[in-house]
């Protein structure tokens, strides 16, 4: 009775063996396509990311062109304005102003009125009584 029950034991023990060595190798080879799985999401995520990121880099850099091109033409609207002012203005207007800038103080608004005053005032005085 007993090699009966050990003739049935061992073919179940056979069994159970090689259920197992199946599952192990089905289990490595699951594993293995998980990784391989896991690895393809990581680079479809990466290149999500990429392309969003070059989407905003794109995005950045036409703000950043029209920013330029709007402070070119300011630019060029203030030299512009310069060329004029500077034409407009007296010598004493311009020495005064060559002045603040070399002992670095600003033109305040009051002595800016002033110098604008100052030089045609005594020039209409100074031509009245030498007429």
């Amino acid at each position: 009775m007993k090699v009966a029950l050990l003739q049935k034991q061992l073919p179940s023990q056979i069994i159970m063996k090689v259920l197992f060595l199946e599952l192990e190798q089905h289990l490595k080879s699951s594993s293995g396509a998980s990784v391989v799985a896991i690895d393809n999401k990581i680079e479809q995520a990466m290149d999500l990311v990429k392309s969003h990121l070059m989407y905003a880099v794109r995005e950045e850099v036409e703000v950043l062109k029209e920013q330029i091109k709007e402070l070119i033409e300011k630019n060029s609207q203030l030299e512009q304005e310069n060329t004029l002012l500077k034409t407009l203005a007296s010598p004493e207007q311009l020495a005064q102003f060559q002045a603040q800038l070399q002992t670095g103080s600003p033109p305040s608004s009051s002595q800016s009125q002033g110098t604008t005053q100052q030089p045609a005032q005594p020039a209409s005085q100074g031509s009245g009584p030498s007429a």
